[in-house]
């Protein structure tokens, strides 16, 4: 999947960005408390965005 639609579907379920890495971005989630790293690659595998999500504590990403 594309890396800008899955940063749309993190920010929707209340995640935040925090900080920019060397080749990775690093969101955060204020509800579990919980930070994950996202690699800068233009297309995240789906096995790597549904960790993201279970990491995160957000319900795990449909994909087409």
């Amino acid at each position: 999947m594309k890396r800008a639609v899955f940063l749309r579907y993190l920010i929707k379920n209340g995640c935040y960005f925090e900080r920019e890495g060397k080749k990775h971005t690093l969101f955060y989630n204020p509800r579990t408390d919980k930070s994950v790293t996202i690699p800068r690659h233009s297309e995240i595998n789906t096995f790597t965005a549904k960790a993201i999500c279970k990491d995160l504590g957000i319900p795990i990403i449909k994909i087409k």
